[in-house]
């Protein structure tokens, strides 16, 4: 059992904390109890994107619902409420990368670039111009103030921690930060919604990238960049042309249905070549690679990053297990991460978190792997 590092110290005094209401569960909690400790709190809800009819879906974060949801809360729990119009800004920082990323053959994770830009960034702003102290999410994710400043650790909870999501905040992000909930599991927060009445005790948790309610990436990057989106190849590690897909956006590494070509191995996307338009598509084991590079790389440790290497865990995709590997820094904002055992499904576009215990060290963007391991 982790020691609690959420709750206030006896020497924290009230003061104002500015709570990022989405309309879920969680950020109503987090206000609430936020409030019960005697700070003076205030709500807010961002709008991002269009509201309408297709967006007012129960399994979406910031659905058209939520802002109505996240406003009645604030009544309850007896806090004052904005709904701040960030649509312009969210459509550029997040909607756009996301749309460029997939166009690049890449795989983009929308939810960490809206948490570093919009969330963590232009809402901070916000807060501290309201006199606030400090920001607070609902996230799942522990802050502790370590020897050489504020530290991040995995949840409690592991089946709801949400540090690969945050590798990216900054040191001076982190100083104003609070996650009330990372101490918790899930259950207790309902528990805690109810005891509370809370409307959203028992809403559904957000399943769905916000602004692609329908879980269909493809048509949103087809709807802004049509004209990028073409017909090629499918073609297998040496080349050789194994049959035609309808465009690089509909498939992502690692995928083995909707392949739709003739064999008797079962075949996977190894990579996206957007230069040639082509997917290119092989055996299991070679999805495996030993090593690979990052860029942007946002490093949390007390020290610097090292480039003789050093030993941390890194996990590539949020559900993933974590890996033992070496991290060595590179010129700039760049690493390689070298893993102990060659690991499966590395994708250029998504994020590359590491940590070390219970600690979140920082991360980095994957580019291409260096190569892939022998099949």
């Amino acid at each position: 059992m982790f020691p609690p590092m959420n709750a206030p110290r006896p020497s924290d005094k009230p003061g104002r904390i500015v709570v990022a209401m989405s309309g879920g569960v969680d950020s109503s909690v987090a206000a609430t109890l936020l409030k019960r400790q005697g700070h003076d709190v205030i709500g807010i809800t961002l709008q991002l994107y269009d509201q309408g009819a297709g967006t007012a879906r129960g399994k979406t974060c910031c659905a058209g619902q939520d802002i109505a949801d996240a406003r009645r809360v604030a009544e309850t729990i007896g806090i004052p409420h904005y709904v701040l119009d960030y649509e312009r800004r969210f459509r550029e920082a997040v909607i756009d990368d996301f749309v460029e990323t997939y166009v690049a053959g890449e795989t983009p994770v929308p939810c960490v670039r809206c948490n570093e830009t919009v969330k963590f960034g232009d809402l901070m702003a916000a807060a501290l111009d309201m006199g606030a102290e400090a920001l607070a999410t609902g996230h799942y994710i522990r802050r502790a103030d370590g020897p050489a400043g504020p530290e991040l650790h995995v949840a409690a909870d592991a089946t709801r921690d949400q540090s690969y999501f945050l590798f990216s905040t900054s040191p001076e992000q982190l100083a104003r930060l609070r996650f009330p909930l990372g101490d918790i599991p899930k259950s207790e927060t309902r528990a805690l919604a109810a005891e509370f009445g809370l409307l959203t005790a028992d809403k559904p948790d957000s399943q769905d990238i916000c602004f692609v309610p329908s879980g269909h990436y493809a048509d949103l990057v087809r709807k802004r960049r049509p004209e990028v989106v073409a017909p090629g190849d499918i073609v297998d590690l040496s080349g050789a042309v194994l049959g035609r897909h309808d465009g690089i956006i509909n498939f992502t590494v690692g995928q083995r249905r909707g392949l739709k070509v003739s064999g008797s191995d079962a075949l996977f996307v190894v990579r996206l070549d957007a230069g040639t338009n082509r997917v290119v598509v092989g055996p299991r084991a070679a999805l495996r690679v030993p090593e690979f590079q990052l860029r942007a790389v946002n490093w949390l440790g007390d020290e610097p990053m090292s480039s003789a290497g050093e030993a941390v865990e890194v996990r590539v995709r949020s559900s993933q297990p974590l890996q033992p590997a070496r991290l060595f820094a590179g010129s700039g904002n760049t690493a390689r991460v070298q893993p102990d055992l060659p690991i499966e499904g590395v994708a250029p576009g998504q994020a590359c978190a590491f940590y070390r215990g219970s600690r979140l060290l920082g991360g980095g963007w994957i580019t291409a792997p260096a190569a892939q391991a022998a099949t």
